[in-house]
């Protein structure tokens, strides 16, 4: 596994985007998983950010179920409005807070 301090070469990059983009297409309906989570599945436990970047600048990658990725905390991804009606219409439940309710959706693979 490698992490911070070592940097990401062009190959880990792609290999990084490639994984990232496997994991949010196997999410299941009605569940979500974390940007962290994600991250550390791809081998890049401390590039949770680097997941967030992924998703919306890789082209074609709004075609997978990018929703269903929220923070650790269940929080929605600022500025996207639409994402919690997405999650809604899936089942999803938030807390009155308004963060998705975590122990009743969290998808956590095992991390290998």
């Amino acid at each position: 596994m490698q992490d911070y301090p070592n940097l990401m070469t062009p190959d880990h990059a792609r290999a990084f985007r490639d994984a990232v983009l496997n994991i949010v297409s196997q999410i299941p309906l009605g569940r979500v998983t974390t940007y962290g989570h994600i991250a550390a599945l791809a081998g890049w436990p401390s590039h949770s950010r680097m997941v967030g970047r992924t998703l919306r600048y890789t082209p074609g990658a709004e075609s997978l179920p990018c929703h269903r990725v929220v923070n650790k905390e269940g929080r929605t991804a600022p500025g996207w409005s639409r994402q919690r009606l997405l999650l809604e219409s899936e089942g999803i439940h938030f807390k009155p807070n308004g963060h998705v309710d975590m122990s009743r959706h969290l998808w956590e693979p095992e991390v290998e």
